[in-house]
């Protein structure tokens, strides 16, 4: 009978009514023998890989049942991709997995038990606080112990942090996570293959083949032909995929478990001895639509769903072991309904499960704040520095210390910090367009390749996404990434891999995985020679907008050090996720009122003084001016140096100002800033971002919060892109606006 729609009961009969009617067997095979000519697939093994394959289609039923009465939460399953069990067997249990949403059969073979499989990911969907891996906070596959790193159900998105894993696991090196001879893997569906994050992970791992860096990388796609209602083309996945020059490409029929286990036991071999990357791209199909709510009627022909049907893979699987003569029809069906009842029994027990109860235990792990344990970082970075490390930092910096080399730029002060970071930590890695040997296109990187050598500071491709996705995976592997990303617009092309990837990790892990990286950017308007939006982009609002994420913004070289220390001790710490934006045009300024007087440069402090120096994340930085009693100018990077030449022409007017630079725009400075405002009862929010989503709408909030009752004045940059030239002017903000704001407050 045709079928117009496929339903739970709809599987479970065709099941049973498939195997019932198979045929007894000719011959019966030993399960220490291949379970067909030709494969390399032992009898025994298949029976394990079937109950792993019974148990995902089980835990699809079951969620299905659970959401039936508002208890399940989560129902994209895998049926019609249990041959992705196959995959698991093919791998080592150490070789870290990222997985796709219907890997279930992989999660289920690699588990110690189907129990346990049933009960972690039965948690999951109905959002028990026990679920071990996010604790409840979503449905993953994901285990500290399985070493199954969690993925979101943003499509394709962790491939880029699959080709960062692997980038680090090709790394010599004695503090690793994993094994030397694990692979990474990665699975992924026929539609997120077309995702601009698939495009640049396929792309990058190509790139490492050609520049000869080895990349053992195993990408799996789970080709069913459909991305949710919209069908993939014809021969389009084999054709894209295929023809990816430097990975190399196998493909197999994903509901023969035989067939999908030589083919992944062969790939994977392939990439664990040659260290090389490798696609896998299995046909698979997918059954009962794209989830609970999905009617797959409304867009697919009843001929259709019927093809799909008829190659489910565990019959399939079932159709194999009896022709082997391993078990018989009833046997079989004996197994279904056994392992069905284990994971129904699951799903009953898990229901009466506490959930998350408050708003504490929700966060709790997104992103932990340890500001102790973050000033002993620095201390004891401080104290190699100056004990053991002290030959081999003053060899470093080539006979002549940072420190004794007088007042020193914002560019200089940055380059000092990261030569000093590079020394303390072994596992710190920089890189970026042209960081390496053009040393910056500022030159805020210059001679640490030499310093340091290639293999911890170098170019990469031009590739925002594919520079984060080399952070992800390589912090996930302990080390300390300091990724650079050239200009702030360039971040936009690339910013889900910040807020969908590197800032849910600890969240969607309860802090079993991490991934600590300090991402350096370049930013911010203001530049006099080279202009245009793209080198002049003053848009943060995405960044403060991501959940745990620290945003620093150094105005001067006194606080560039100290904070971006902070930044890199909070990393290894904490696992803190830190964006370190650089305002461009404060990099070689020098003078603050007047030319030739050099009060933008700061002296570089040396360990001695690190401890002391220490910038907490969150706290803000006042600079009084004249009295300090009349008004308060609140600000950050280039209004900082704006905000105080206003401020020295105000006190030559008799009035005293407070100019607070909030340093941290996420989180921000709330304590400070309302007890500097209330100092005057007077605010003018001097905002070089936009007025539409820009910090200054923050600052506001945060005042009304606090119960600020005074006067407050906002003077932001226009709604605007940045035009090139002289252009620029009317849109950003200037000294005339400031002291205008200024004495509107100061009228009042």
């Amino acid at each position: 009978m045709l079928n117009r729609v496929t339903t739970p009961q709809n599987l479970d009969e065709r099941f049973r009514d498939a195997v019932t009617a198979l045929p007894a067997p000719d011959a019966r095979r030993a399960p220490g023998d291949a379970v067909r000519d030709g494969s390399t697939l032992t009898g025994a093994r298949a029976l394990e890989l079937f109950d792993a394959q019974l148990a995902s289609r089980h835990l699809d039923l079951a969620a299905r049942w659970l959401r039936s009465f508002n208890e399940g939460f989560y129902t994209i399953g895998s049926s019609g991709h249990e041959g992705n069990a196959a995959v698991a067997a093919a791998l080592l249990p150490t070789d870290p997995a990222l997985l796709h949403y219907r890997s279930a059969a992989f999660f289920c073979a690699r588990a110690k038990s189907l129990a346990d499989a049933a009960r972690d990911v039965l948690r999951g969907v109905v959002a028990s606080a026990h679920e071990p891996i996010a604790g409840g906070r979503h449905k993953v596959f994901g285990s500290a112990d399985l070493n199954i790193v969690p993925t979101t159900s943003t499509v394709a998105s962790h491939l880029p942090r699959a080709v960062g894993l692997a980038f680090s696991l090709a790394r010599s090196r004695a503090d690793r996570r994993w094994p030397a001879d694990a692979i990474a893997l990665a699975t992924f569906g026929d539609a997120s293959a077309n995702h601009a994050t698939a495009t640049a992970a396929l792309n990058a791992a190509g790139w490492f083949e050609h520049s000869d860096v080895r990349l053992p990388l195993l990408l799996v796609c789970e080709d069913n032909g459909l991305g949710i209602s919209v069908p993939s083309p014809d021969g389009w996945l084999a054709a894209m995929l295929s023809s990816r020059p430097g990975v190399r490409y196998t493909s197999a029929d994903g509901c023969d478990l035989a067939a999908t286990y030589d083919a992944a036991a062969e790939a994977a071999g392939f990439v664990r001895r040659e260290r090389r990357p490798a696609v896998l791209h299995l046909s698979t199909v997918r059954l009962m639509g794209h989830a609970g709510a999905d009617a797959e009627v409304a867009y697919r022909s009843t001929e259709a769903i019927n093809r799909d049907l008829e190659r489910d893979p565990i019959i399939a699987t079932a159709r194999e072991i009896v022709a082997a003569g391993l078990l018989g029809p009833e046997e079989v069906i004996a197994r279904y309904d056994e392992i069905g009842w284990q994971v129904r029994k699951v799903a009953e027990e898990v229901l009466g499960e506490p959930k998350l109860t408050s708003l504490t235990e929700v966060v709790g792990p997104l992103a932990p704040r340890r500001p102790l344990r973050v000033a002993h970082e620095i201390t004891e970075v401080a104290t190699r520095a100056i004990g053991p490390g002290a030959a081999t930092r003053m060899q470093a910096f080539d006979g002549k210390l940072p420190e004794q080399a007088g007042p020193l730029t914002l560019a200089q002060t940055i380059n000092a910090t990261l030569t000093d970071a590079l020394l303390a930590n072994p596992g710190a890695l920089l890189f970026g367009e042209d960081v390496g040997r053009k040393g910056g296109v500022y030159g805020v990187t210059k001679k640490l390749q030499e310093r340091f050598g290639a293999e911890r500071v170098f170019d990469t491709l031009l590739d925002e996404t594919t520079i984060l996705g080399l952070a992800l995976g390589t912090g996930l592997d302990g080390l300390l990434p300091i990724p650079e990303i050239q200009y702030l617009a360039y971040l936009h092309n690339a910013e889900d891999q910040l807020r969908g990837e590197a800032a849910t990790m600890s969240f969607f892990s309860s802090g079993a995985y991490r991934n600590p990286m300090v991402v350096r950017v370049a930013g911010l308007a203001y530049q006099q020679a080279f202009g245009g939006h793209f080198h002049n982009d003053n848009s943060v609002a995405v960044l403060r907008d991501i959940p745990g994420l620290v945003l620093a913004v150094p105005s001067r070289p006194a606080d560039a050090a100290p904070m971006l220390r902070t930044c890199l001790a909070s990393a290894a710490a904490d696992g803190s996720v830190c964006v370190y934006l650089e305002p461009i045009a404060l990099y070689h300024t020098r003078d603050l009122y007047e030319a030739g007087d050099n009060e933008w440069l700061s002296p570089y402090a040396g360990p001695v003084s690190w401890s002391g120096e220490h910038v907490p994340i969150g706290r803000a930085r006042t600079y009084p001016v004249g009295n300090a009693a009349d008004l308060t100018i609140v600000t950050f990077g280039n209004g900082v140096r704006l905000s105080l030449r206003v401020a020295a022409r105000l006190a030559e007017e008799g009035y005293g100002s407070r100019v607070v630079d909030l340093r941290w725009l996420s989180p921000l400075p709330a304590a400070d800033l309302v007890r500097e405002a209330a100092a005057t009862g007077r605010v003018l929010i001097v905002d070089e971002t936009r007025r539409s989503g820009g910090v200054g709408e923050g600052i506001l909030a945060a005042l009304v919060d606090g119960g600020f009752v005074g006067s407050a004045r906002r003077i932001a940059s226009a709604d605007s892109l940045i035009p090139l030239g002289p252009a620029a002017q009317h849109v950003v903000v200037g000294e005339d606006a400031i002291t205008q704001g200024a004495h509107a407050l100061l009228a009042r």
